[in-house]
């Protein structure tokens, strides 16, 4: 499923000159500059240098009064704080800034980076999900992600919890990028540490939109996921609600002309609903990873021979936890009440309509069977969970 409606209206020049950044990055940084607005004030007036003159004047146009464009002295210390952390800027139309990125109507103007910036220039795919997902889902998404790898291709995703966890550490062999919601050098979510760091020590790529240091909010990772999609030839959706992050990601996919791409699920299960929402509306349906290879255009260098990645139940893959590790046993009576409780809700993020073997559930938890087999019988107990021949688990459907 591909929109070819997208456009570029991008001025062709980047910055020629260390003074010509600062003035962009100033520029941007104003109060009510946005990538859009960015681009429009830069090709009014000509340059950011025209452009910070002229936004005074634009502003009280706009009924904004005593507007002050972004100090100089703010610009400077950003561009010091990313000196320190090692971090490096590329802005639009220089040679390592994406070529993707750049054909989409509201590219960012720069990108700040941590890692390999080589990895930019590399072909690029997107793989995206679910945070709550279950043990089937994370298992496909990992062997997704190590599949695209081998063939040579980037995984781009934003390193949330669930599906994109398990993509950044499937392809971390081989490259991958994480975007961030916040600046490049706030690891959130804060579980999420090591891989974030290991992601730039191992041939990767950390890249934000957003200043050094910027804790992210709720209105960035709608724009965040602009440049995932943005970035890549297509984008993967495993496990995504009929509402969800990975839904709006895929919808902007299709608006920036990017090809998208669906694994299919159980129709009883609500994380698989947007996935098949997708499928039925044109995405392409992915099974394996030579679906997704015979899709989109082949990579400029493959790392290794690809190995197909079969969704075969019978042999499993280790998938770093994307639930919160359990609880340390406290003496108390309350103590144990909430690890156990913590214990039923992973089992219950793990388990979906589609049977799962218990000795597999046990090795995705982590815990040992002493502590899973009590939770799974409460909870066959309480109606949740239902036993299927062969030792297979599955949700009971909510009516």
């Amino acid at each position: 499923m591909r929109d070819e409606t997208h456009s570029s209206t991008h001025p062709p020049l980047p910055p020629t000159t260390e003074d010509h950044r600062v003035a962009w990055l100033r520029l941007l940084r104003s109060r009510r500059v946005g990538p859009t607005t960015f681009w429009r004030l830069l090709a009014e007036h000509g340059s950011a240098e025209a452009a910070l003159d002229a936004l005074p004047g634009v502003a009280r146009a706009a009924g904004v009064d005593r507007y002050e464009s972004c100090p100089l002295g703010v610009v400077e210390a950003e561009l010091a704080a990313g000196q320190r952390i090692g971090a490096w800027m590329v802005c639009r139309g220089e040679s390592d800034y994406p070529e993707e990125l750049a054909e989409i109507s509201d590219a960012p103007p720069i990108l700040w980076g941590v890692g390999d910036r080589t990895v930019l220039r590399r072909a690029k795919v997107a793989l995206v999900g679910a945070r709550s997902a279950s043990s089937l889902g994370t298992r496909m998404g990992r062997r997704l992600a190590e599949g695209l790898g081998a063939a040579g291709h980037v995984v781009v995703s934003g390193l949330a919890r669930g599906i994109d966890t398990v993509a950044h550490a499937g392809a971390l062999p081989t490259g991958t990028i994480a975007v961030m919601a916040g600046g490049v050098d706030v690891l959130y979510p804060s579980e999420n540490t090591k891989l974030a760091e290991d992601i730039a020590a191992n041939g990767g790529a950390r890249v934000s939109e957003q200043p050094i240091g910027m804790q992210p909010v709720a209105r960035h990772f709608p724009t965040r996921n602009r440049i995932v999609s943005g970035l890549s030839r297509g984008v993967v959706v495993v496990e995504a609600a009929a509402k969800s992050g990975s839904l709006i990601t895929a919808r902007t996919a299709l608006d920036q002309g990017r090809e998208v791409l669906a694994v299919p699920g159980h129709p009883m299960d609500a994380r698989a609903s947007g996935c098949n929402i997708l499928i039925r509306d044109g995405a392409r349906l992915i099974r394996n990873v030579e679906d997704i290879l015979e899709a989109l255009p082949p990579a400029e260098v493959a790392s290794t021979a690809v190995q197909q990645a079969q969704f075969d139940l019978s042999e499993p893959d280790p998938v770093p936890s994307v639930s919160p590790p359990a609880r340390q046993v406290k003496s108390s009576a309350k103590g144990k009440l909430r690890e156990t409780a913590a214990l039923h809700q992973s089992i219950l993020e793990r388990l979906g309509p589609s049977p799962l073997a218990e000795d597999q559930l046990i090795r995705d938890l982590g815990a040992s069977a002493g502590k899973v087999s009590p939770a799974l019988t409460d909870l066959e107990l309480d109606g949740q969970i239902k036993r299927q021949p062969g030792g297979l688990l599955s949700l009971v459907p909510r009516n």
